[in-house]
């Protein structure tokens, strides 16, 4: 193969979009391309002639990329591979980036220089921060959203308690003192509503809460949840007597309130931690409906909803899960799979769970 010309190299360095930069033996810039130009915003001319430092935050940064080039510890001696360090651009602004390099020597080993293709890696990490932040935010809103759950059928239960014992008076001042929790407990939820939305963007703003210091704007007010409508009396479910609803919650306190919540309506509530549990009930006992949570240690939502759906298809079935962000796309799957637009998530508005068991065994 006819080797090529060494101006043809020259001109591919001199082009790459990565930085290209080369030192010799006593580490001086002796070459500077476009794209290190673009990335750290030096000129040929600030550059060309001074330490290879220039583009360190320090002095030991620079030495420990050499030594790293010397040591045979990051591929052959000589050589780096996507080592990654932190550059500075011309503002001060630290740069991160994986360095392939080289130490040049001469015929007899003797080194006259090195040469490193620098790729900017700030978009990278920038990604995975966010896949972080979105971990974490996936984790957060579930972790919330269960004792939300049991927090909202508590308030529930309240109210109904001093509609049906309290004195008008009393009943108007303590009625007063729920809608405040109800609004609060509103306002928990918007806010992790976004977290959700974040977790399932590559995106977030940032608003300043001290000078210098910002945080992520989650934008709490304007995303509060409607305010539910008023709530149903007694009798609107009176049919519901009888009815026996098997929940399968690994949230011991979930279950309770869900259980307490319907069976002020005359239910029977069986209660199980998991799929596998749920399974082992029905194949002995009959119920008029299931209540599962989609996330659960040893079977999900999704894969309980297949395995009644092929041994008891009549048997209706609603899922809900405490994550806003749908990751592994369950309530996609299982409405495709045939389950009915009955999906929805924690907190569960209390009445809107009870018109739900309406249109499903009433």
């Amino acid at each position: 193969m006819k080797e090529l010309p060494k101006v043809y190299f020259e001109r591919l360095l001199e082009s790459s979009p990565d930085i290209v930069i080369a030192a010799d033996r006593q580490g001086k810039v002796i070459f500077y391309n476009d794209g290190a130009k673009r990335t750290l915003g030096y000129g040929q001319e600030e550059v060309l002639g001074r330490p290879v430092d220039v583009f360190y935050a320090s002095h030991e940064e620079a030495q420990r990329v050499m030594n790293a080039m010397r040591s045979d510890d990051h591929g052959s001696r000589g050589h780096v591979t996507n080592f990654e360090t932190e550059f500075v651009d011309r503002n001060g602004v630290p740069v991160p980036v994986a360095i392939s390099g080289s130490i040049i020597a001469d015929d007899k080993g003797r080194e006259l220089g090195s040469i490193g293709f620098a790729k900017d890696i700030s978009l990278l990490r920038r990604h995975e921060q966010m896949a972080t932040l979105g971990e974490l935010a996936i984790g957060l809103a579930h972790e919330i959203n269960n004792p939300l759950e049991s927090l909202v059928n508590h308030v529930e239960m309240i109210e109904r308690f001093l509609r049906n014992h309290a004195t008008a008076q009393q009943y108007e001042v303590e009625h007063a003192r729920i809608e405040s929790m109800k609004r609060e407990l509103r306002r928990v939820q918007g806010i992790v509503e976004r977290v959700g939305e974040i977790a399932a963007s590559d995106s977030y703003d940032t608003v300043e809460y001290l000078p210098g210091r910002l945080m992520t704007d989650l934008g709490a007010s304007s995303t509060l949840p409607p305010e539910p409508a008023a709530p149903p009396t007694a009798a609107t479910h009176d049919h519901l007597a009888g009815k026996t609803i098997l929940v399968v919650d690994d949230d011991a306190d979930v279950c309770a309130s869900m259980a307490d919540i319907l069976g002020c309506e005359g239910c029977r509530i069986i209660t199980t931690a998991s799929g596998v549990e749920a399974l082992r009930y029905l194949q002995r006992t009959p119920v008029d409906l299931v209540i599962s949570d989609v996330v659960m240690p040893d079977m999900d939502g999704y894969e309980l909803f297949r395995e009644l759906r092929a041994a008891r298809p009549e048997l209706p079935i609603v899922l809900m899960t405490a994550y806003y962000y749908d990751k592994d796309h369950v309530i996609k799957r299982s409405k495709a799979d045939g389950l009915q637009d009955v999906i929805f998530k924690k907190p569960i508005n209390p009445n809107r769970l009870l018109e739900l068991i309406d249109a499903r065994v009433g």
